[in-house]
């Protein structure tokens, strides 16, 4: 594999060429369904057209399992009349037709035919035609599906160019199924069968003909499922048969697992019925975008590129969701601590005591032409995955389980001050290893990424100023629980680490001319001096000194840093501003909602609310009030919506979690469930929040019903129902 080319927007490797056509593929409308790790990704119509340089498709594991899935009304498109995917497992699809000659020869009128297409994602795919003659006459049409399967690896879709590929099979048409095989180079044959419930007329290649017959009002139904292998999704264990057909038996099944995972959630409500309505597609889509595992559902960070498993995007849904839902940070951490690093590995950028950062199960995974067998380069996902842990136990009360993952923990925190720091100066730093791998490894991961003043690219090793920030308060909060679990020694060693990385950190990241912080160390120890979103991340962990951080707070809330939406990831007046960059430019949900918490930490109520505001506004310009990856960095004094960008996935986890981060913000709610306590730190609800309700609040052993609301500027609270040995300590 070669390097990423100069100003790479992803991942390595992945070509210019590549990014190309997926910004041009990316511009349309798209529907989303997911389950687990089975995706359909179309487009309005539910089609997927099979061109080599579309992304659409069925995915599983990294492989696009069917590149082309088509309907045709007399061999013409029909029109689409309404589309959705609200329920993020399932779509519906209206459609009707356009003039045609049908098969007797008679000219069909146009919107006389109704096709209504109900898909249903569980352990195969399921699909539903309910097709009808609105027409006063007989209607003689042909109905013609068509499939095909490339069985591209995930990647290839992406952009990487093969040398070789395996045996791709003739398509087989026997009976009632269609069957797609491939020979993979790495030993592994995937395959795809389509099953009619309801034989077609004719089969043969990858189309299956229906000839209907209706007469004025007649209706008939049409049924097929498309089943993925090896290693298929299992079915679930939740079903409840809602009728004797296959298709309602398997959205009955999903409805009822996702209706219980959300029973066991926090219910928020508010009084601001839009922002309701965004919490609500936020909790289904964080659920959407989850795979079973060993220790339950864990984050997969999002669609289409990324719906597989990342270290950052677990351990910071975790992170954000809190308030929300326990279960995200939990299996997060048990899932990445089955994996940590064992090893030295070059290739895989692994170490002993690292956490992973992606996990691939493709071709070219099993093939090792991609490092991501898990591939570990992140420098960040280490401190995150000691932090979320420790934030878990804070408000579990789970001392025990702290306990059981000690090694883990031992491991992570020895690399933290041997791998993770190999020059030893004080500071994390990353430099990559692989040349299959990142050449920046913080979560702006782009090969432009972290550049100076001048617009030169900082050379490693590199000393991120917000991984400081994340030790900083990972240590903070192990000292904590070491003292919480009578191991002194421990304790105190890691609040004096904590102690003198602060005052490290204020000394040699703080730039006194722009008075902020510097965006890393470059491997001179030269501050990178390109003012940037991440600093908020710093006032989040409390590392900037507090003589700075009325500083840090106006630069955040500027004309050049925020564009009205959110945060731009750098300052408008950087040399490497682009308000239409993944990285120089851009505003990300997650990056924004943790600035706005930092904010809230320090004091600064109705700055954080300010940003809070713009972010909720973003999400209702958003179809399905859904908040995208990122956004461009446009002013909104100059665009009345937040300008889209067209290779953002969406949905994506990090974005999802990001209103509920700012909303326990809002509310001041923090635990110390070890000693049965819930904080409430002065609650500040703004003027568009009335009233916010949380029931079947978890912390600790206590369940708890509150209600927060707003008279005039000030906000107060009342406890409707409590659970458990828990108390509410008022702190102003």
């Amino acid at each position: 594999m070669t390097d990423p080319p100069k100003g790479s927007q992803r991942d390595a490797p992945v070509t210019t060429t590549a990014e190309r056509y997926v910004m041009s593929d990316s511009r349309a409308a798209r529907l989303v369904a997911m389950e687990g790790e089975l995706l359909l990704y179309t487009d309005p119509m539910g089609h997927a057209p099979g061109h080599d340089d579309s992304v659409l498709g069925l995915y599983y594991r990294d492989t696009r399992h069917v590149s082309r899935i088509e309907l045709l009304l007399g061999g013409r498109q029909p029109v689409v009349l309404t589309s959705s995917a609200d329920r993020g497992y399932s779509e519906t699809v209206e459609l009707t037709n356009l003039e045609l000659r049908a098969a007797d020869g008679r000219v069909v009128p146009q919107a006389v035919v109704h096709v209504r297409r109900t898909r249903v994602l569980a352990d195969k795919l399921y699909e539903l035609l309910r097709v009808r003659n609105y027409d006063r006459l007989p209607v003689d049409i042909n109905l013609d599906l068509h499939f095909d399967a490339d069985f591209a690896d995930l990647f290839e879709v992406r952009g990487v160019r093969r040398r070789r590929r395996g045996r791709l099979r003739p398509p087989e048409a026997a009976g009632t199924t269609l069957t797609f095989a491939y020979e993979g180079l790495d030993g592994v044959v995937r395959t795809t069968v389509v099953t009619f419930t309801d034989p077609p007329t004719s089969l043969r290649g990858g189309r299956a003909r229906y000839r209907l017959r209706l007469a004025p009002g007649e209706r008939v139904l049409l049924r097929y499922d498309v089943a993925v292998a090896p290693d298929p999704p299992p079915p679930l264990a939740t079903a409840r048969p809602a009728s004797d057909a296959e298709l309602n038996q398997a959205l009955g099944a999903v409805r009822h697992d996702h209706e219980r995972w959300a029973a066991e959630s926090t219910d928020i409500f508010t009084d601001n019925e839009q922002l309701t309505t965004v919490l609500r597609r936020a909790q289904e889509d964080l659920r959407v975008l989850t795979m079973a595992a060993e220790d339950g559902r864990v984050t997969l960070a999002g669609v289409p590129w990324f719906a597989a498993p990342f270290g950052r995007a677990m351990l910071t849904v975790g992170l954000e969701t809190l308030l929300l839902d326990l279960r995200f940070a939990r299996s997060g951490v048990r899932y990445l601590a089955r994996r940590q690093g064992r090893v030295n590995s070059a290739f895989r950028d692994e170490q002993p005591g690292k956490i992973m950062h992606e996990l691939r199960r493709g071709e070219l995974a099993n093939l090792r032409a991609i490092p991501h067998t898990p591939y570990f380069g992140a420098i960040d996902t280490t401190p995150l995955w000691l932090l979320t842990l420790c934030e878990l136990t804070m408000w579990t009360g789970d001392l025990e389980g702290f306990d059981l993952l000690h090694q883990a923990v031992e491991a992570a925190v020895k690399w933290l001050g041997i791998d993770g720091d190999a020059d030893g100066d004080g500071f994390v730093e990353y430099e990559r290893r692989s040349r299959a791998g990142l050449l920046n490894q913080g979560w702006r991961d782009a090969g432009d990424s972290v550049v100076h003043a001048d617009g030169s690219l900082a050379r490693g090793p590199i000393a991120l100023a917000e991984v400081q920030g994340y030790v900083y308060y990972a240590k903070r909060r192990l000292a904590a629980i070491y003292g919480q679990l009578g191991d002194v020694e421990r304790a105190e060693r890691m609040a004096q680490d904590a102690r003198e990385l602060k005052r490290r950190f204020n000394e040699h990241f703080w730039m006194e001319d722009e008075q902020f912080f510097a965006m890393a160390l470059d491997g001179r120890k030269r501050q990178v001096k390109t003012v940037c979103s991440t600093i908020g991340h710093c006032l989040w962990s409390r590392i900037v000194a507090d003589e700075h951080v009325d500083a840090v707070a106006k630069r955040l809330l500027a004309p050049d840093m925020f564009s009205g939406w959110g945060v731009r990831t750098v300052s408008k007046s950087s040399v490497a501003y682009n308000p239409m960059s993944f990285y120089n430019g851009g505003v990300w949900p997650f990056d924004t909602a943790i600035a706005a918490n930092g904010l809230k930490k320090h004091g600064y109520a109705q700055e954080s609310n300010r940003i809070a505001l713009g972010l909720f506004e973003a999400a209702l310009a958003y179809e399905r009030t859904r908040l995208p990856e990122l956004f461009c960095g446009f002013s909104r004094q100059f665009s009345p919506r937040p300008v889209s960008f067209p290779m953002a996935c969406w949905p994506h986890a990090s974005a999802s979690g990001a209103l509920f981060l700012v909303l326990q913000s809002m509310l001041g709610i923090y635990a110390q469930a070890d000693e049965n306590v819930v904080y409430v730190h002065a609650p500040v609800l703004p003027k568009w929040i009335g009233e916010v309700g949380l029931r079947n609040l978890h912390i600790g052993r206590t369940t708890m019903d509150l209600v927060f609301r707003r008279s005039g500027s000030q906000t107060g609270f009342s406890v409707r129902d409590k659970k458990g040995p828990g108390r509410i300590v008022v702190v102003e």
